[in-house]
């Protein structure tokens, strides 16, 4: 049955591509600029060619989303909004933005101009939805990780667009929630330069020894997740609410954008039960890591994970049965063509590739030259075929798209000719220059007159219905009958295309950046310590005269130890997770509404935990670095959602939160010692391991502590499994305590000590607040501090930034 509503969204990463995802069948198409977009590695678009994509899709009826998906520096925000002010003006059909403020300026100065929340937001549960449907939203791209009755439930109560990715690459990490390639080696996600330390390999190691205690999972690829797949489950994320189905793939090829597309468009217009064997080898054969269902519909461990090799493994081919001094022998189980890439595993277990010089039909023999290191029994796949690539590109070397227009000629003696032309509403009316004449020869045929306005190959036309009015005996030439198809076809191109919104009045803009650009500030002269602790045990070792303001994330003993930080008159913030999910916030209600009298406020570090908590409690809200608060501009349009005080990202620079700092009234804070979070994931590396079939028991799990991820270098990272997530810490902790008083002077009121899973606790809190509050001096600390320093310690972005 067809699916009229759902809108099949490609993706496009040059213009090639976008011809791909078109003429296979797109209903929409979503791609980047030259900048400020999540795929700062694709070729994406200029100027030019944003205006030339957004015509060739709007003559076609679909409609074009550009990502401005990255978290925007405040010296940045003016040269984004000229940017989307020429996308506004060239028509796009709406914007996918991750960053809060940016998002908060475009609702103020393009208020009509459509809004999508990307992934990057970290949007999971219906308060989430919510909050964006406040600010203005017309969409949401739900988390990758977005179980199916949670979707259910969003789109129950909420009236706004929903979106979920349906196939391609997926992040272990939440989107918007990934530090691990921007603390490792400066290159954020936040900024669209991952580098994918997700794809490298891992050993497991129990933390304290160092030890591999699994040697079958020594340099595995832990953390790199299967291809999704949901080409058979795409009817009940429909049924779910789901209106906008979305393929990843901005850096993908052409013909894998098409070959992709058109699967997915056959099985919304003619059902999952028409799709071939074929099609879905087709699938498999253009790009796959192994396929998962995903998290949305239960995948878990081995079923998400594609431990053995984290790229495209193609195709089983067939299996070297002989080798010689010159050559390797291999049984195929498929056909394949010359040109087609394989690939052969080596008795190192690594890959080899290689490109056919012949082909072969299934159950023969072909040779090859001999390749060093395979063995008789290695399995050979196909991980390109020539087949495939050429029927792929053939399918968008042509026009497939042809709208059906209606035309109305009037050919009369001793007048212009006449000819209205129909499509849709869209009528024009064109007149030829030339006086049709009596015939002094050969008078003009309906027929001729038919044939030469039928000749619409170039366009993306064709005729539904002519109605003519011919004169007897009339003439003209059949090239100014050419010239009247030609000039009504142009005219109504530009009809459809004429932008109903207009270019912007400069001074008008103008007057509007000056507005949103100007800041109230006060002057902090607050040197306050703050501390976050996960663990009772570290929570006991704290000197509660030692610190201004706590954050607790552990539920032991929680009220008797809040009364015990009240006696010390300090403030007292719940600590929440970065992902909570419907019954996670149940479960957080139950918490705070037993402790909502002693405590001063909830540190949120979601949207949803935000929108949550506004709609449940008088309480103040901290916002912490889930938020991603990366400009003033954010800072400002949390404040008018009622956050009274915000931890800045970790990848800013002192420089940058100086700037900030002197453009705010709120209190902001600074991490300045702690392990930071690399990695917040659903998966759990533990799994594969136990071979875990979902997360169902990972209360009681005795892996859930004490075990950590060796890369590539020697390097250890903490993990640990705490209410069905898995965070990865980096393996130094940040310490900036000889910067703390420059970062004092850039308006901060608190810097703050994270605890996570450190047994080191009174002499760090100790030198900070100590320092902080000028109870010892330069010296002394630069001598306490080479110990630190001789351990491995690092100051994170606060000297070196990502951008």
């Amino acid at each position: 049955m067809p699916i009229k509503k759902v809108e099949l969204l490609a993706p496009v990463g040059s213009m090639e591509s976008l011809y791909a995802a078109v003429q296979n069948g797109a209903h929409a198409v979503y791609l980047g600029g030259k900048l400020f977009s999540a795929r700062q590695y694709a070729a994406n678009f200029d100027y030019e060619e944003l205006r030339k994509a957004v015509e060739y899709c709007h003559l076609r009826n679909v409609k074009v989303y550009v990502t401005v998906n990255i978290l925007i520096d405040d010296g940045e925000m003016k040269k984004t909004l000229d940017y989307i002010k020429y996308l506004y003006e060239i028509n796009v059909d709406g914007l996918i933005v991750q960053d809060l403020g940016l998002a908060h300026m475009v609702r103020k100065i393009f208020p009509d101009l459509e809004l999508h929340a990307s992934t990057q937001m970290t949007i999971n549960n219906l308060p989430g939805v919510i909050f964006l449907k406040k600010l203005g939203f017309k969409r949401v791209v739900l988390a990758r990780e977005t179980p199916l009755e949670e979707i259910r439930k969003i789109h129950e109560n909420v009236d706004i667009e929903l979106e979920v990715f349906i196939h391609g690459a997926l992040c272990v990490s939440y989107s918007g929630q990934c530090l691990m390639s921007s603390i490792l080696g400066g290159r954020s996600g936040n900024r669209g330069k991952c580098a994918q330390p997700c794809r490298m390999p891992y050993s497991i190691v129990d933390y304290k020894s160092g030890d591999i205690p699994f040697s079958n999972w020594d340099k595995k690829y832990l953390l790199s997740p299967r291809d999704l797949n949901t080409l058979e489950n795409i009817y009940e994320l429909i049924n779910a609410g789901v209106i906008s189905l979305k393929i990843e793939g901005r850096m993908k090829r052409p013909e894998y954008v098409a070959i992709v597309v058109r699967m997915y468009r056959k099985a919304l217009d003619l059902g999952i039960d028409s799709l071939s064997d074929e099609d879905k080898k087709d699938i498999l054969q253009i790009f796959n890591r192994g396929f998962t269902k995903g998290i949305t519909f239960g995948d878990f461990g081995r079923r998400f994970i594609s431990y053995h090799r984290p790229d495209n493994r193609g195709v089983l081919a067939g299996e070297v049965t002989k080798a010689d001094k010159n050559s390797l022998y291999i049984k195929l189980d498929i056909d394949v063509e010359k040109g087609d890439g394989i690939e052969l595993s080596t008795k190192m277990g690594k890959s080899i590739g290689t490109t056919l010089n012949h082909g072969g039909l299934k159950g023969q023999i072909i040779k090859l030259n001999k390749i060093n290191n395979v063995e008789i029994g290695a399995k050979v796949y196909r991980t390109s075929s020539i087949e495939l690539l050429e029927k792929a590109k053939k399918s968008y070397e042509r026009e497939n798209i042809k709208l059906p227009i209606d035309m109305y000629v009037d050919i009369s003696i001793g007048r212009p000719a006449r000819l209205r032309v129909k499509y849709d509403e869209n009528m024009v009316e064109v007149s030829s220059d030339y006086i049709v004449e009596e015939a002094k020869k050969v008078s003009l045929t309906e027929e001729r007159v038919i044939e030469q306005l039928s000749k619409l190959n170039d366009t993306v036309y064709f005729i539904n219905k002519i109605e003519l009015n011919l004169e007897e005996n009339s003439f003209m030439p059949v090239s100014t009958i050419n010239s009247l198809r030609r000039e009504a076809i142009d005219k109504l191109n530009k009809l459809r295309l004429n932008s109903l919104r207009g270019e912007i009045n400069d001074k008008e803009y103008s007057d509007k950046i000056n507005k949103y650009f100007s800041f109230s500030s006060k002057n902090s002269n607050s040197r306050l310590i703050s501390i976050s602790v996960n663990q009772k045990d570290q929570f006991e070792k704290l000197d509660l005269n030692k610190l201004d303001r706590i954050y607790i994330g552990f539920d032991e003993d929680l009220r008797n130890s809040i009364l015990k930080v009240k006696e010390h008159k300090k403030e007292v913030y719940i600590k929440t997770d970065r992902i909570l999910y419907d019954y996670d916030l149940k479960r957080l209600k139950s918490k705070i509404d037993s402790i909502q009298d002693i405590i001063d406020g909830v540190s949120v570090s979601n949207l949803g935990t935000l929108q949550f908590v506004k709609e449940n409690y008088d309480l103040n809200i901290h916002g912490n670095i889930g938020l991603n608060v990366f400009n003033s501009f954010t800072v400002k349009a949390l404040e008018k959602e009622g956050i009274k005080s915000i931890t800045l990202s970790p990848e800013l620079t002192l420089n940058q939160i100086n700037k900030i700092g002197s453009k705010s009234s709120l209190d902001l804070e600074t991490i300045g010692y702690g392990y930071l979070p690399l990695m917040t994931m659903k998966h759990c590396p533990m799994s594969l391991v136990k071979n875990c079939k979902d997360d169902l028991n990972c209360q009681n799990c005795k892996f859930s502590r004490g075990y950590g991820l060796k890369d590539r270098k020697g390097v250890n990272f903490y993990m640990e499994r705490k209410n069905n997530l898995t965070t990865i810490y980096n393996s130094f902790p940040l310490m900036v305590l000889d910067s703390l008083h420059k970062i004092y002077d850039a308006a901060i009121s608190f810097i703050r000590i994270d605890f996570t899973f450190e047994e080191e606790i009174e002499e760090i809190q100790d030198l900070y607040y100590s320092f902080a509050k000028g109870f010892i001096s330069k010296e002394e600390v630069d001598l306490r501090l080479e110990k630190y320093r001789d351990k491995g310690i690092t100051k994170g972005h606060y000297y070196r930034g990502i951008i």
